[in-house]
């Protein structure tokens, strides 16, 4: 391979940018030109694209985000919007590309190998850590360690003024980042997508928590399980106690990468290009049980349950 792309897509996940730096230096090692495609799937259809070389990617290993940017296009999935992409794909004349991404980016990725026979290797990346073939993506960490910081910010007030707190982390239907931010955090409570929850044996806990000596009470609700002001206004009604709500937002996927992020894009970037330059593409690269492999790029589905439903079961010991 004498000229490879890199693109990175969807939301942005802390640690993309060492997964991009590790792509650049991995084909530079390998004398390839690499192509940048500069505001992820948009700029595939606009043709918006820079040439990088090893210095391109200096000094971004702390940086969040995504220095190429990341944008997305959901004409993509249609005839009109497939036209201007097969353009840019016949212009730039890439031998393969690495997609550093989610579950929508892969999808993309699979169009990309099977319309246009480009050779395409995916690295996950998405804070959600909600892709099969991989135990964590890259940017969850990062991710988790920002809600923590979060909740244990928030209980010192939740402590001094007695109150209850919902506090509203992200990971669309999947509850993980949620269920490991209540373990670490020490949460009275955590709502998940994946286990139904009646609001009256919610506010009956946390009734008994008060009467057992508790000062406060903290509620962690991933965001695919409910919405952070409907529960925080259906508790006020039932305790008739200060309930008040935090959503976290777009906060879990900014600032600079945690270092195991760091080494886990590294990782998987070196990895994913390694791959391509060995003439094997259609996969995604992931680490399970600690080891780097591969799994297929396309329909890569729901991620199992598994995780959220442990988690769960070990809140239910230490609250």
């Amino acid at each position: 391979m004498k000229r490879i792309g890199v693109l990175t897509g969807g939301g942005d996940a802390a640690g993309m940018n060492p997964a991009l730096r590790a792509v650049v230096r991995t084909a530079w090692r390998h004398k390839a030109e690499v192509i940048g495609i500069r505001r992820g799937w948009l700029g595939l259809a606009e043709g918006t694209y820079e040439t990088m070389t090893a210095g391109s990617v200096s000094g971004i290993l702390g940086q969040g985000g995504t220095i190429l940017r990341t944008f997305r296009y959901p004409e993509f999935a249609t005839d009109e919007g497939t036209a201007p992409v097969a353009k840019t794909i016949k212009e730039l004349k890439l031998d393969g590309m690495v997609v550093i991404g989610g579950d929508g980016s892969f999808r993309g990725a699979t169009k990309l190998t099977k319309e246009f026979g480009l050779p395409v290797v995916g690295v996950p990346a998405t804070i959600d850590n909600d892709i099969p073939g991989t135990d964590i993506s890259i940017g969850f960490d990062t991710a988790l360690n920002i809600a923590i910081e979060a909740v244990d910010k928030v209980r010192d007030t939740a402590t001094s003024h007695g109150r209850i707190f919902v506090i509203e982390v992200m990971g669309r239907e999947y509850g993980l980042l949620a269920a490991q931010t209540a373990i670490a955090t020490g949460a009275e409570e955590v709502l998940l997508p994946e286990i139904p929850f009646d609001m009256n044996d919610l506010a009956r806990r946390i009734k008994d928590g008060y009467a057992r000596g508790k000062q406060h009470a903290i509620i962690v609700v991933a965001e695919g399980a409910g919405k952070a002001s409907y529960i925080t206004f259906e508790l006020q009604e039932r305790l008739q106690r200060g309930v008040r709500m935090v959503v976290l937002g777009h906060v879990q996927r900014g600032g600079a990468p945690s270092g195991y992020d760091r080494i886990l894009a590294s990782r998987l970037g070196h990895h994913a290009t390694e791959l391509l330059f060995e003439g094997k593409h259609g996969i995604m690269v992931g680490l399970v049980a600690n080891k780097l492999t591969t799994s297929s790029l396309e329909k890569k589905g729901k991620v199992s349950p598994k995780s959220v439903l442990r988690d769960a079961k070990l809140m239910e010991y230490l609250v």
